[in-house]
């Protein structure tokens, strides 16, 4: 999970608890239900009775006579509106690094190499290294700064260290090499399930 997803879900998640939680309790104060449930709510508590209201006239009018009301009011709406835009325009942003030309700077007009097949072939690569189980590969990352994250499954008597070298100077060299970019790599490892050997 990249980092913008993940805050992503977050703002997403708190949003949707804090909307579920107010109209949870507009519809239980709507339909009297503390009443019919013979519930006492605390002291305070809003929207108890179907009469209730979110805010009162003098809720809404109690600061309007001051000077700084209106300019305070105005600023922070302006600043929740452009937060909302910034949110909503990063989420069209591309998160992939799409069609890559081919040698980088040197490339050739038109020979483009698609981030799909560099990650099937980053890949299928990193399949054939001794050591390496299963793997699967995604590009993410810019056009500019692509990335490449690897999800390795290890042999049970596979080292880390090994591995990680065999494919910083195999399979993710010919990809920078193809596509004359530097490409940052974020590898998670695992290792294959095996049975304990018993020994006697």
């Amino acid at each position: 999970m990249t980092r913008r997803s993940a805050v992503n879900r977050v703002l997403l998640a708190a949003v949707g608890i804090v909307l579920l939680g107010g109209g949870l309790l507009m519809l239980a104060g709507g339909f009297d239900v503390y009443r019919r449930w013979r519930m006492t709510p605390p002291d305070g508590w809003p929207l108890t009775v179907p009469q209730d209201v979110l805010l009162t006239d003098a809720d809404r009018t109690w600061w309007t006579g001051e000077g700084w009301w209106w300019p305070a009011a105005i600023a922070c709406l302006v600043v929740v509106v452009l937060l909302a835009l910034w949110w909503f325009l990063a989420q069209l942003r591309r998160t992939h690094p799409g069609p890559l030309s081919v040698g980088g700077k040197d490339a050739v007009d038109g020979v483009e190499l698609r981030e799909a097949a560099l990650s099937d072939a980053v890949a299928a690569d990193v399949r054939r290294l001794s050591g390496v189980g299963q793997a699967r590969a995604r590009m993410t990352g810019f056009s500019r700064r692509p990335e490449v994250e690897l999800d390795l499954t290890l042999r049970p008597t596979s080292e880390p260290g090994p591995v990680l070298q065999e494919l910083y100077d195999g399979p993710l060299e010919s990809a920078r090499q193809s596509t004359g970019r530097e490409i940052s790599t974020r590898v998670h490892l695992g290792a294959t399930k095996h049975k304990a050997h018993r020994a006697e």
